[in-house]
């Protein structure tokens, strides 16, 4: 694997975090979802959610503004419309949640640096965090998410005929 360039430290503007909060939480809630239900059974097995089933989550983008609300139940994740109390309440920066993603910081030096906090059921936010631990994900790479990246792989793939 090769070494990508740590992630600069960065809080985006609180401009943003004020717009962000005006913004509707409905899309990127789906995205979030949409990207643990495509993950389930492939990447994320199902058997350890089991406890999570009719549980509520919360996860909050301090910097951006943005509150991701959603549940986890027989079928799998989905958004929640209300705002009723979540049993887990995740909190960080932008950076810092990209930071976990991309493996390059850990949620156990995050939070001991107050930079990750979690609210609600500490129990529930045990077993999220060593059932996400036990997953072993991809490595995220911001770059990929880079215009000119995305262009060369979507002429990469209609390059390739099916079934090559």
């Amino acid at each position: 694997m090769m070494n990508l360039p740590k992630l600069p430290d960065f809080t985006l503007p609180a401009p943003l975090a004020r717009l962000g909060g005006k913004l509707p939480q409905l899309p990127p809630t789906l995205a979030l979802v949409t990207g643990l239900n495509l993950a389930l059974g492939r990447l994320i097995p199902r058997e350890p959610l089991e406890m999570l089933v009719g549980k509520r989550f919360c996860i909050r983008v301090v910097d951006a503004g943005m509150t991701l609300r959603f549940g986890y139940g027989e079928r799998g994740f989905r958004p929640l419309f209300d705002a009723a109390r979540a049993d887990l309440t995740i909190s960080a920066r932008a950076r810092d949640f990209i930071a976990l993603m991309a493996r390059e910081e850990d949620p156990d030096t995050l939070f001991f640096n107050r930079r990750l906090l979690m609210e609600g059921d500490t129990d529930l936010g045990l077993l999220v965090k060593n059932t996400l631990d036990g997953i072993d994900l991809p490595r995220f790479d911001p770059a990929r998410l880079a215009p000119a990246e995305l262009l060369h792989r979507l002429r990469a793939r209609l390059a390739t005929p099916h079934g090559a």
